[in-house]
């Protein structure tokens, strides 16, 4: 069953009754996580305890088995909705769940939307934009190459569905799709900005930089690499896809071609953040530092574990503590 499809089944739902975000530090809870993270450790004295993840839509959080850790350890697997009761408490100042007892969810109380974060825009009218954007191209052989990747309807189907990342930006269902079209009206504004700029590679660019996570992530459920992904990765099957793309239109012109293909190539920077090549185009350079900003942008305002510290504890993606700031 492919859980984004679980038909909702009413208001008579009773599996998730708060969220993470509401959760406060000496409050008993009794509601439904999707465990997307499980492992047994032993303690100095060789007590067994288990470490989970917890999420919902609303974000994550660390929680603790320490009493029964062999017997809980049995009842549940990674990807799995449980219910559990629990005690929420503080530990280095963000939330923690110290886990009493948990169990199974019953199917018939899941409401799947309850633990899987999605974009807060609207799926078909972020597609629609960056139709807009292609529809506006003057480049025949770019804007027929562009075309032929958004009016697939497999390609579609998987890029409105697909997250941006596993775990570092747009972590939700919609998030590729909101991260590219953020990432091709920055791109739009750029190429008016800045003289030289070739606008068309620049958009077609900006829209097919990060095609090849389509296949790169497994996102019917938890979020993770296939094993194209891990042994390939989204820049090389993204250049596949373009490549055969490029293939498929007669006489599409060698110069451009090579220039969208170093695009892709590059956009990650650095050899050391997976690029094969760094950036030697201005288009390269351009689409680069908006696609890293646009991530870290992202990364920088969802990443705010509960707790009421005015910090965020260390983001290790980022090597950094992120300033909340103070609530009124």
């Amino acid at each position: 069953m492919n859980i984004y499809t679980h038909q909702k089944r009413g208001d008579h739902l009773k599996t998730k009754n708060i969220y993470i975000r509401d959760i406060k530090a000496g409050e008993k809870i009794s509601t439904g996580f999707l465990l997307t993270e499980k492992n047994l450790a032993f303690s100095q004295k060789g007590a067994p305890y288990l470490n989970l993840r917890l999420k919902d839509k609303t974000g994550e959080v660390d929680g603790k088995v320490w009493e029964n850790a062999l017997e809980f350890n049995d009842v549940c697997k990674k990807g799995d909705i449980i219910q559990i009761t629990a005690r929420a408490v503080s530990y280095k100042s963000a939330l923690q769940l110290s886990v009493l007892a948990m169990k199974q969810a019953n199917p018939e109380e899941i409401d799947p939307a309850d633990y899987f974060p999605s974009s807060k825009y609207d799926i078909e009218t972020m597609y629609a934009e960056i139709l807009e954007f292609v529809d506006k191209m003057e480049s025949p052989c770019l804007k027929e190459l562009v075309s032929a990747f958004l009016q697939n309807d497999e390609t579609a189907a998987l890029f409105k569905q697909a997250p941006a990342a596993k775990g570092f930006h747009h972590v939700y269902i919609g998030g590729l799709l909101e991260h590219t079209l953020s990432v091709t009206r920055l791109l739009k504004f750029a190429a008016g900005h800045y003289q030289g700029v070739n606008h068309d590679l620049l958009i077609a660019g900006g829209i097919l930089h990060d095609i090849g996570k389509i296949h790169e992530l497994s996102f019917d459920g938890v979020y993770d690499y296939t094993d194209e992904g891990r042994l390939i990765g989204h820049i090389i099957i993204g250049m596949e896809m373009v490549n055969a793309g490029i293939a498929a239109i007669k006489d599409f012109p060698e110069q451009t071609a090579m220039e969208l293909r170093h695009l892709i190539l590059s956009h990650h920077g650095e050899l050391e953040f997976g690029s094969p090549k760094r950036p030697k185009t201005l288009e390269a350079l351009i689409v680069h530092h908006i696609d890293d900003m646009d991530a870290k942008v992202n990364a920088f305002q969802e990443y705010a574990p509960a707790g009421d510290s005015e910090w965020t504890p260390f983001h290790r993606l980022l090597e950094r503590f992120i300033y909340k700031g103070v609530k009124s």
